[in-house]
């Protein structure tokens, strides 16, 4: 079967059983991997080009893991570095522990059992993330608190990974040759790791001068045509992951560097918000491969250990993760809700127990014992999720017991802000209604399309979003539902329109103000919502005549306003040249 047609019926069917889930107000994701169950080989056996579609579930992966290094600027580091850290080493130590006796009370050997606690330990930032903004909440303290420790394990999985394939190739030719592993191996390992450090070192020096140095000219002078940004944008993600590939190092670590590196650039947000189309057709096949890679010719021997080992990583893991943030000193909810975000094991997990496996240190029954419970963990960790909220007010009171530190502190200078006014288009009469936000509110935002506009917007210290009014995906990002007040400066009909329709479709109380220069225009937005349309013709010959009702043949009060209106024109033409200035 050609692999056009096979990946065609695949996402046929995963499009009708997303529908259903849909239908049931069930999360999607469960609906993809039981996809995969259904085109593997014990239903449909329809995925034959299993390593086509990993390549492309890889590519997925990679351009997620950029998009988030996108957002982890140095503001964010900052902010929740340090509890990161502590949280995602403290939640790998704790868990890898305790999951080591209980593979030992079940039964299982040493090796067995040190395999499946470290697998136990690390928690799947694909499947978070996706998850997290399928609620929106990536930019609230608890989802950048979990995006951090999630990305702090996926850098300890990395080390564990690069030990276990050396231990497997260095071990075993020195067992061939002396039959005891010791001095060679140790020597050898080290250096192979010291090789990988002292590489990641010189290419982190490089790309942190890049990043500071040339990017930046690049981002400016291509951020004018968007269709160049975009494919420079995915040419410079997918070509720094085949690079930390070559040196050493996983792909997915190379994604996010690459993302990092643009991380501090105006045009991140509008980047991030043209990759995720091509991220989620992509991931959607991960999570297909996924379930069509579940092994189930063991289901009935390992059932019982796999709903044990379920139950401690779905219950076990966000309570590690909720005392760790409890006594770091952070509110109940947020650790709550940060907690959860640990209930699944990850593709790190799966990775190395098939590593394992490879090196032949563990049998095919541990490998399928852990993929089992990925599979139930990821499914089960989805409704956690989703239903995050409400899970927190039935068990907030339970687990007040586990509050070890009774006084939160940590949390006050975290708090996650919406802006209160979002103003589109700085250029024209823009700047106006920013003098006028200023005096109103210091959470406020310009939304502008123009690099030269975003310059100057940076070199005036004035809070901005460089993206794409017509992207709704942009919109939702800057929470312009959240808005109290929105206004638009853009000429275009169009594009106001829709900032309209979507900003009452998803806020009914709230103010937008829109220009239109045609009669009929102005009363088509009036009727999809808008609070008020400014016609500047129109409104400049109303002001006049108001003007003059005003003063009459007062010869004093005209000089008065003349003199006020050169002063604000002055103003604007200064601005203007500054404008023209940057543009050459």
């Amino acid at each position: 079967m050609p692999i056009f047609i096979e990946i065609s019926m695949i996402v046929v069917l995963a499009t009708l059983i997303a529908m259903i889930m849909k239908a049931f107000r069930q999360p999607l994701v469960v609906g993809y991997i039981a996809t995969g169950i259904l085109v593997g080989p014990y239903a449909l056996n329809i995925l034959r080009s299993k390593d086509e579609v990993e390549l492309f579930s890889k590519i997925g992966i990679s351009i997620l893991l950029f998009i988030v290094g996108l957002s982890l600027n140095p503001d964010i580091v900052r902010e929740v570095g340090k509890t990161s850290f502590i949280t995602g080493i403290g939640q790998v130590v704790f868990t890898s522990v305790i999951g080591f006796f209980i593979m030992r009370l079940l039964g299982f050997g040493e090796v067995a059992s040190i395999y499946t606690a470290i697998a136990l330990t690390f928690s799947s930032t694909i499947i978070i993330l996706k998850l997290l903004t399928d609620r929106g909440d990536t930019g609230k303290l608890y989802g950048k608190i979990a995006i951090g420790f999630l990305l702090v394990q996926d850098l300890v999985a990395t080390i564990i990974l690069l030990v276990v394939s050396v231990f497997g190739s260095v071990g075993a030719s020195v067992a061939d040759q002396s039959g005891v592993i010791g001095a060679s191996f140790a020597s050898v390992a080290g250096m192979q790791i010291l090789d990988l450090f002292v590489k990641g070192v010189v290419v982190s020096v490089v790309l942190y001068l890049i990043s500071k140095y040339v990017l930046p000219r690049i981002s400016n002078y291509i951020a004018g045509n968007q269709e160049v940004l975009f494919i420079f944008s995915l040419a410079w993600g997918l070509g720094l992951a085949s690079l930390f590939y070559k040196i050493g190092f996983s792909i997915e670590i190379g994604a996010l560097v690459a993302g990092v590196t643009l991380a501090v650039s105006p045009f991140a947000y509008e980047i991030g918000s043209r990759m995720k189309p091509l991220r989620d057709f992509f991931i959607v096949l991960f999570f297909i491969l996924l379930g069509a890679q579940m092994v189930l010719s063991e289901f009935s021997t390992l059932i019982v250990p796999a709903i044990i080992l379920s139950v401690f990583v779905l219950v076990g893991n966000p309570i590690i993760v909720y005392v760790l943030m409890n006594l770091l000193g952070y509110r109940s909810k947020t650790s709550f809700m940060a907690g959860l975000t640990v209930a699944q094991i990850s593709e790190f997990s799966l990775i190395l127990v098939a590593l394992g496996l490879s090196v032949g240190h563990i049998d095919q029954s541990v490998a399928s014992l852990v993929t089992l419970v990925g599979i139930i963990t990821i499914s089960g960790s989805t409704y956690l999720i989703l239903y995050a909220d409400y899970l927190y007010k039935i068990f907030k009171k339970p687990f007040s017991f586990l509050h070890l530190r009774k006084k939160p502190h940590a949390e006050s200078r975290f708090e996650n802000t919406h802006p209160e006014i979002i103003i589109f288009g700085y250029d024209r009469v823009g700047h106006d209604f920013v003098e006028t936000a200023k005096n109103m509110t210091s959470n406020y935002i310009v939304v502008d399309f123009d690099p030269q506009s975003i310059k100057r917007l940076q070199d005036d210290d004035i809070p901005f979003r460089y993206g794409d009014a017509e992207d709704v995906e942009f919109l939702q990002e800057i929470g312009l539902q959240e808005a109290r007040l929105v206004v638009s400066s853009v000429p275009d009909f169009k594009t106001n329109l829709l900032l309209v329709q979507y900003y009452r479709k998803e806020n009914a109380s709230g103010i937008i103000v829109t220009l239109a220069h045609e009669i009929k225009d102005a009363k088509e937005l009036y009727l999809a919502g808008a609070s008020y349309v400014v016609m500047p013709h129109f409104l400049g010959a109303h002001h006049a005549s108001k003007m003059i009702s005003k003063h009459g043949f007062d010869v004093a009060g005209f000089e008065e306003i003349r003199n006020e209106h050169l002063v604000h024109i002055q103003k604007r033409e200064k601005n203007m040249k500054s404008k023209h200035a940057y543009r050459i």
